[in-house]
């Protein structure tokens, strides 16, 4: 691996000043590195940060990625990380055309790696030196305590998905917000409706009292509201201060609770377990953005590799080569999910509806298909509303606010199905359906989701357990991860574990329901509360009452 040398250096640049003068914003400094085919089975496993802690699991990867290699020989165009500054990976045999539209592909990345609020954790610092400075910590402990390390690894790896990712933003970057006061809040949206369910015409009572309160006592109207409330409930103030005491507790994500309040790794021996899971739990959080981003950030990066480099004199005598290349990386299939593909058709479409005014009121209320169609208020505002969405949507808000029928039927999408002809014995997939609703939930069924995990702690104070309640939405756990991962937890937690969760009913002991006509004829799922319980290295599982 070694950096590229002065002239391809010189062409990344020049695209630099090209890209910065269409808008894009990102840092002047980037490392760009040919790499060669050992190198990328090298990296693919660290997930291309050469600094990254060693761990078993990578060579058994690179040996994998050789073995697939032999059969299926392949190379991707580029890599990009977002680091300080960016590290992107290139093959050795590129031409310079080649290169070019490469290079815009990268800085699509870069830019949206550092203006997008979903990585706006990893932009005040260096993961790559910070990745070192882990592997020379986790080298250290190696040599101490042998292949206990990496059972701490691999134990703390198994839950990694379960990180505050969210909550860590929010701890982070607290958004500044008008809310009520706390007791105000409390007392119309929880007291009234929760605790003493009052009837509606009730409630709206209590808000034209505490208006007019207001009205005729100003700052003093909270005090006046609420001796009045403590009159009519004296339990109001008992309540109210317990629920302040339970919501001022921070959320913790499983690995957080563990690094806390487990008696087995806070032992002054087992202290040193705490530093491993602590960079488990950062590598996961640095990530995490990549994972819920993948369809805008790929997407991005086409919409301006294609953009910016038909618009470059460079790509002169070199047209269809351009076209073969671009047409392999964003061809749209007809059964699948290609993200370049959708993401970069979806910022196109995007830019079309603002600058025709077609994400105002006016069009959606439109009924008429010719009528949209024609629709043009001539807005002019795409490219400004496009950097826009790049900055504040994740993959979730971007195909749930922009997938709408007019996008599914310009480019024929379809939900496909797939059926078994019995005849031939093979299996056949048609066309499901072209509804739109369909198909946004077929890509938001695609997307990375994984399980809620809470802790329960009034069922955990017994024998020391840590009680996990998984919030059910009726999509099972992998039973086949249940053992291992709570085998896990058990370790690090010191004690049993139990994992409260749901799961089919068995079919023969389902009820007779009526069938439900868009299953094809299929019994709805029953669904039964289940408890698995991991006690030494053992695992049972009980029905739950």
């Amino acid at each position: 691996m070694e950096l590229i040398n002065q002239h391809t250096k010189k062409i990344m640049e020049g695209c630099k000043e090209r890209a910065r003068a269409a808008g894009l914003r990102f840092e002047n400094e980037s490392l760009e590195y040919v790499v060669t085919n050992r190198d990328l089975l090298e990296l693919s496993p660290k997930i291309m940060i050469p600094t990254l802690y060693d761990y078993w699991v990578h060579d058994v990867e690179v040996l994998k990625g050789k073995g697939k290699y032999e059969l299926y020989p392949h190379n991707p165009y580029e890599t990009v990380i977002n680091t300080r500054p960016a590290i992107s990976y290139y093959n050795d045999n590129n031409p310079d055309w080649l290169n070019v539209m490469i290079f815009y592909h990268v800085i699509g990345h870069i830019d949206f790696f550092q203006n997008n609020l979903y990585f706006r954790h990893t932009w005040d610092y260096d993961f790559t030196g910070e990745a070192l400075s882990d592997k020379r910590v986790i080298a250290k402990l190696r040599s101490e305590h042998g292949h206990w390390v990496d059972y701490v690894i691999e134990f703390a790896r198994g839950i990694d998905n379960l990180v505050g990712y969210f909550p860590e933003l929010h701890r982070l970057f607290p958004v500044a917000t008008t809310q009520l006061p706390a007791r105000l809040d409390y007392y119309f949206d929880v007291f009234l409706q929760n605790i003493k369910k009052v009837k509606t015409s009730e409630y709206i009572k209590e808000i034209e009292r505490y208006n007019q309160c207001k009205a005729e006592y100003a700052d003093l109207c909270d005090d006046m509201f609420f001796a009045e409330v403590d009159r009519r409930h004296p339990e109001f103030k008992a309540l109210f201060t317990k629920y302040k005491e339970h919501k001022s507790t921070p959320p913790l994500d499983l690995i957080q609770y563990i690094l806390e309040n487990s008696a087995f790794v806070n032992k002054e021996e087992n202290k040193w377990m705490k530093i491993i899971i602590e960079v488990i739990r950062k590598t996961s959080l640095f990530f995490q953005p990549q994972i819920r981003t993948k369809i805008m950030n790929e997407g991005w990066a086409s919409y301006w590799h294609e953009i910016l480099f038909l618009q470059d004199d460079r790509i002169e005598g070199h047209e269809v080569d351009f076209a073969r290349v671009n047409a392999g990386v964003t061809a749209m299939p007809r059964v699948g999910l290609n993200p370049y593909a959708l993401g970069m058709r979806l910022f196109y479409a995007i830019e079309e509806w603002a600058d025709k005014g077609r994400l105002t009121w006016d069009f959606q209320r439109l009924t008429d298909a010719y009528q949209r169609e024609k629709f043009d208020s001539t807005l002019g505002r795409g490219r400004e509303f496009i950097f826009h969405v790049r900055e504040n949507l994740c993959d979730f808000t971007f195909i749930n606010q922009f997938i709408n029928q007019d996008f599914v039927t310009r480019h024929d999408l379809f939900v496909a199905g797939r059926r078994l002809n019995e005849s031939k014995m093979v299996w056949e997939y048609y066309v499901k359906s072209r509804n739109s609703g369909d198909y946004r939930q077929m890509l938001l069924d695609s997307l990375y989701h994984p399980p809620r995990i809470s802790i329960d702690h009034e069922k955990g104070k017994r024998d020391n357990t840590l009680y996990l309640v998984h919030l059910f939405e009726h999509k099972p756990l992998i039973k086949e991860f249940i053992t291992n991962t709570l085998m896990g937890i058990e370790y690090l937690w010191g004690g049993p574990v139990e994992l409260e969760t749901h799961e089919p009913l068995p079919k023969a002991a389902r009820s007779d329901r009526p069938k439900s006509a868009d299953r094809a004829g299929e019994p709805p799922i029953q669904w039964q509360r289940v408890v698995y319980t991991m006690k030494e290295r053992k695992l049972s599982r009980r029905v739950a009452a």
